[in-house]
């Protein structure tokens, strides 16, 4: 089986959830079968395992809907891609695609990053369901990050392909010295972008509420997005890193009371397993996806209500909760793992394959 995998949104000079979800499949992938990457930007090899790649057009381009015909050079008998608007047309062999989530369809600002008129036709794709079954339905197969999405999937009817989960996983951050007690400096992290639906106004209002506690916000931030923060609750501590390393990050939260995370729509949720495999506790916004990976470690709150935060942070103060919670986010998080998702995604791959190969 000829396997090639679309590593065109492996981020440049740091990740995203769609960039790791890439890195660490094609790093464990690659230890069970032969493949060749598809790269778009010499850079992206930078976050990529060392193996045979070819550079293809950008995935913003305007030549995307047409990107088959540079595939079909590699006479793959089937291509994975991490999402699900890699291009198809006149493609002779078996294709992956992946959905991650439906966020931008309640949530419809687009991610400020992409280019102007990529931000236009995003906002005009999410208009209607028809163009996603559209795409789902000229592949082979649908990948998942999640059974909540998966169910959102079949819910709305997107596809009539097969659907498949194939959890989203976190890197090695650093092997913690188990069991952990409570720190005694009390520090929350925030790890994610500042789009509106992530709430991370509840996470700051929360933490005016908390005065002796630190709210370290870990990604980079626009100038005046920190500036509308730091007016927003004036009297909370904010630490803003304003985008950090793996290293730097894996230290902040091996000290941390716990993560928190405030979203109103998630289709996963990496930062959950990054702190709960160090043994933080994470408290986190009441939604299916967050239930899913948190279980009975995490702590819940309703969305939009910064003093059922406050009050979920501080149940973590009464004695031996904050332990108990510790230990059961290790256990919790050993169910996530980039090489059980690869070896589903493999068998998924090779099924495909040999389904178009009939």
């Amino acid at each position: 089986m000829r396997l090639v995998v679309d590593c065109r949104y492996v981020r440049v000079g740091h990740h995203d959830g769609i960039s790791r979800f890439t890195a660490g499949l094609v790093r464990e992938l690659a230890e069970r079968h032969p493949l060749t990457m598809l790269i778009s930007d010499h850079r992206q090899l930078e976050k990529l395992p060392a193996l045979p790649w070819e550079l293809v057009s950008s995935p913003t381009s305007v030549r995307e809907p047409w990107v088959a015909r540079q595939v079909r050079k590699l006479r793959p008998d089937v291509v994975f891609s991490p999402m699900q608007t890699m291009g198809s047309w006149g493609r002779d062999y078996a294709l992956v695609l992946t959905l991650h989530d439906l966020i931008y369809y309640e949530n419809r600002t687009p991610p400020r990053d992409l280019p102007a008129f990529v931000r236009g036709l995003w906002r005009l794709y999410h208009l209607a369901w028809w163009p996603q079954r559209m795409l789902l339905n000229r592949a082979d197969a649908i990948v998942t990050v999640s059974d909540t999405t998966a169910g959102l999937i079949r819910s709305h009817r997107l596809t009539r392909r097969p659907v498949t989960v194939v959890p989203n996983a976190a890197d090695e951050l650093g092997t913690p010295h188990l069991p952990r007690t409570r720190p005694e400096r009390p520090r929350l992290v925030y790890m994610g972008s500042f789009m509106p639906y992530k709430g991370v106004d509840t996470l700051v209002r929360a933490a005016a509420l908390l005065p002796d506690h630190e709210l370290h916000l870990m990604s980079r931030v626009r100038p005046e997005e920190r500036r509308r923060l730091e007016q927003l609750a004036p009297q909370a501590r904010l630490v803003f890193h304003d985008g950090a390393t793996d290293a730097e990050y894996a230290d902040v939260l091996a000290g941390a009371t716990a993560l928190v995370t405030a979203s109103k729509a998630e289709g996963f949720g990496i930062p959950l397993v990054e702190a709960m495999r160090l043994g933080t506790p994470v408290v986190v916004s009441d939604i299916p996806i967050f239930r899913e990976i948190g279980g009975d470690a995490a702590l819940f709150f309703p969305v939009d209500d910064p003093a059922a935060l406050a009050q979920a942070i501080g149940a973590l103060e009464r004695p031996g909760e904050w332990e108990r919670r510790s230990a059961a986010s290790v256990d919790a998080a050993a169910r996530f793992t980039w090489a059980a998702s690869a070896d589903r995604l493999l068998d998924l791959l090779r099924e495909v394959a040999a389904r178009r190969a009939r």
